[in-house]
């Protein structure tokens, strides 16, 4: 049930409880309401009662899931797997299966999940994990090498470029298709996601959007708020709107306490991991560089030229250098891992940018301090953009401009190429992946630390999260940000190009010089861009902009 739906039950005169004990009060509801919910008034199925079932394992609450929870979820979501296979049908088959083991999450789960697909179908899994920072090394040697050593692989939308675009990967059989229900994902994530050609390759298991997390606590402190007003601080004391906001209660709390412990406000990721950390600058970047006119923000579709030394890319740099003598002390040596699951889940900091995964943890990770006060929104805007085409700062008649960073398009599962000549070691590997991407599961893994957030449609059911423990109030606030994120009319979409991880890793070593102060913010951007534009010249500057506008939908 999505937010809207389910706001409109209350409307009506339902409860929670209403909601949650299904169709004679349903019934009763949309017949005094005429508000046309007959379809909600259907007894739960047999499908809703297994989403029930594994919600409650172990239950929000009551401890981080362990390998044995993994295995009973991998267990009970096994059925759609033997409606398509019989038991013992991949005896013999051995396949490799190569993803993150990211905070023990990822590949630790996946065995887990698989073991008891393991055990039905008589196939045999063997798994090649890697840190976040290792993951694009590692992918891009196989790549370039011609070495695909694994039959099975975790990966993002962005790589598909380098690894579906040179034929590396399987397409998917339409049984693969109905057995994860690909209509149930969100729009973004559709087609042209996990396609290339035309063809379909991978089966979604995450859908990644930057949200902005925040301590509830801290802005209803009456301390601080006097404070800030005595400060001549902007405005009432609360949570920031903008990235303007942020800058000035990031440099207010410096030195503050809330309830005897000291309290900082932004958490930066300077650190470089592998590419991946410089999404974190691109959340900061998104409301000054995407410009609702304009479908791009990294690069010039026409020409390829890249962005990031414009003002706006040189103001989201300036700010973190800004902000950093703010932060907890030596913040410029933290990595995205350390400012979620060390700081933010450990009561240090008070606003962090992340993927939805923080969500989930603060609430059923055991090292979290802060689930019962964290709060949720889409990530800050700007009190003006830039605008590429002109090369002036706008103020929109709007308000504030609002770009939500839509980071990485999520995690999927692909099967590699070298497959096909085997049919039975091909529906063995499609089998794994179908069961990793299956619907049901999909939720327990959105509800519970997995590394993947919500992507489905069917995710956005309230009552279920509230029935496995989540607080309602909380749960609504994460949801709305998750799919407002989504769904946002100028969301920062991610190119789906080759070589997209060699751009980020190249940006990512120039700034960890910059942060440093060996560079000025203008300084590194230039230099980025240089490095960029080698890049393009390197893979093919006319393919790159046919593909990058294709990309963006132009």
């Amino acid at each position: 049930m999505k937010v809207s739906l389910y706001n409109q039950l209350v409307r009506a005169g339902a409860t929670r409880r209403d909601v949650l004990k299904g169709a004679a009060s349903m019934a009763a509801i949309a017949a005094a309401s005429g508000a046309g919910l007959g379809a909600l008034t259907r007894p739960a199925s047999a499908a809703s009662e297994l989403r029930a079932q594994i919600l409650q394992i172990p239950g929000v609450g009551k401890g981080q899931p362990t390998d044995a929870d993994f295995q009973q979820v991998g267990e009970l979501c096994l059925e759609a797997t033997k409606a398509n296979v019989k038991e013992g049908e991949f005896a013999g088959v051995q396949l490799t299966f190569m993803g993150l083991n990211n905070q023990n999450l990822h590949n630790v789960l996946f065995r887990g999940f698989l073991k008891p697909w393991e055990t039905y179908t008589g196939a045999k899994i063997n798994w090649i994990d890697l840190a976040q920072a290792d993951y694009n090394p590692r992918l891009q040697q196989a790549i370039a090498t011609n070495t695909i050593d694994f039959d099975i692989l975790e990966m993002g939308a962005p790589f598909e470029g380098d690894v579906c675009g040179k034929g590396l990967t399987s397409e998917m059989p339409d049984w693969v298709r109905a057995q994860i229900d690909m209509d149930d994902l969100v729009a973004y994530l559709k087609p042209p996601v996990g396609t290339w050609d035309g063809k379909q390759y991978r089966v979604t298991v995450d859908g990644d959007a930057h949200n902005f997390n925040y301590r509830t606590d801290v802005f209803a402190d009456a301390d601080l708020a006097k404070a800030w007003k005595d400060g001549g601080g902007g405005g009432e004391w609360g949570v920031p709107k903008t990235w303007q906001q942020v800058q000035a209660v990031t440099k207010f709390l410096k030195g503050k306490q809330v309830n005897g412990q000291d309290v900082f406000g932004y958490l930066d990721a300077p650190k470089p991991w592998g590419g991946f950390g410089f999404y974190f600058l691109g959340s900061r970047a998104s409301a000054y560089a995407k410009h609702p006119d304009d479908k791009a923000w990294l690069f010039d579709p026409d020409t390829m030229k890249p962005r990031i030394n414009n003002p706006a890319w040189v103001r989201a740099i300036q700010d973190v250098i800004d902000a950093l003598p703010s932060e907890p002390q030596d913040q410029i040596n933290a990595d995205p891992n350390q400012t979620c699951f060390s700081q933010f889940l450990g009561g240090t900091g008070s606003m962090l940018v992340w993927w939805g995964d923080a969500g989930s943890n603060v609430k059923t990770n055991d090292s979290s301090v802060v689930g019962d006060v964290t709060g949720f929104s889409i990530l800050p805007g700007s009190d003006d953009v830039y605008n590429s085409k002109t090369g002036q700062w706008e103020k929109l008649a709007s308000g504030p401009n609002h770009a939500p960073n839509c980071a990485y398009i999520g995690w999927g599962v692909y099967v590699m190429a070298r497959v096909d000549s085997d049919e039975k070691k091909k529906k063995a590997a499609w089998s794994a992946a179908a069961h990793l991407g299956g619907k049901d599961l999909s939720l327990w893994c959105a509800a519970y630390p997995s590394g993947f957030q919500p992507y489905r449609n069917s995710h956005f059911n309230i009552p279920e999260w509230v029935a496995a423990g989540y607080d309602e109030a909380f749960i609504s606030s994460y949801l709305k940000s998750e799919a407002d994120s989504y769904n946002h009319p100028n969301a920062a979409i991610e190119p789906r190009i080759p070589g997209i991880f060699q751009y980020y890793s190249a940006a990512e070593d120039i700034l960890a010089n910059t942060f440093a102060g060996k560079m000025t913010a203008q300084e590194g951007a230039d230099a980025i861009a240089a490095a960029w534009e080698k890049l393009t010249d390197q893979i093919g500057r006319e393919n790159q902009i046919k593909l990058y506008k294709a990309s963006l939908g132009m």
